[in-house]
């Protein structure tokens, strides 16, 4: 074989034997559960890169939180920066949506039917909304620098796949818990399985909901 076609075979060989390991990925379940062991819904679970930012891409189509039987739904609501946001009306009744957080601050005034505009999350962090009609609707938006989130579920379980291999830090937040909880991983390729972990929330805070009987409930 000629000296130029076994260099360019090295090339390929190189080249094949190098590209599974910069697109080998692994997944991770976060099992999230309160101190008497009971699991925890509505915790986002997001992991970081250390090495470098991750490329961020929003969808195409806003997101959307609608707002029915006097509530936000859903609760909790985890996007990447760069998302935009529908907040429709389904009551009978007008809404103010609106937000003082540090992250995002908007004001859309009464309204019904369909959100009469779209809120661009340009800017990453936890952004409470409300409504200036009913004091006890309340819901959040976790906005993240990485596409790498989950949130749980009934069973508290939040499972995120595909993650490429690396160095992250995790980061368990929820609404009840006045501070997230944070750790390093290492998240190895898929071919060793599942990597999971066990994360134990406190609950310290009460979640206002709907009004029962004329007066304000609590979960």
């Amino acid at each position: 074989m000629k000296p130029v076609l076994l260099t360019a075979l090295a090339a390929l060989l190189c080249c094949a034997t190098t590209l599974p390991a910069a697109t080998a990925a692994g997944s991770v379940r976060v099992e999230v559960n309160d101190p008497k062991g009971a699991p925890v819904a509505d915790a986002v679970a997001s992991l970081m890169p250390l090495a470098a930012a991750p490329e961020l891409t929003p969808p195409a189509e806003p997101v959307q939180i609608s707002q029915q039987d006097e509530e936000f739904s859903p609760y909790v609501t985890a996007i990447v920066v760069g998302t935009r946001v529908d907040f429709p009306n389904r009551d009978k009744v007008q809404h103010h949506v609106y937000s003082l957080s540090k992250p995002k601050r908007f004001d859309i005034p009464l309204y019904k039917g369909e959100s009469p505009e779209s809120v661009l999350f340009d800017r990453p962090g936890v952004v409470t909304i409300g409504c200036n009609l009913h004091d006890w609707m309340s819901a959040h938006i976790v906005v993240l620098g990485t596409p790498y989130f989950a949130k749980s579920g009934s069973d508290g379980r939040a499972s995120l796949a595909t993650v490429p291999a690396g160095r992250y830090r995790l980061e368990v937040w929820h609404p009840r818990v006045a501070a997230p909880v944070t750790r390093e991983l290492d998240i190895a390729a898929s071919g060793t399985g599942t990597q999971v972990v066990s994360v134990t929330l406190r609950p310290d805070r009460r979640i206002r909901r709907a009004p029962e009987s004329g007066a304000g409930g609590y979960k």
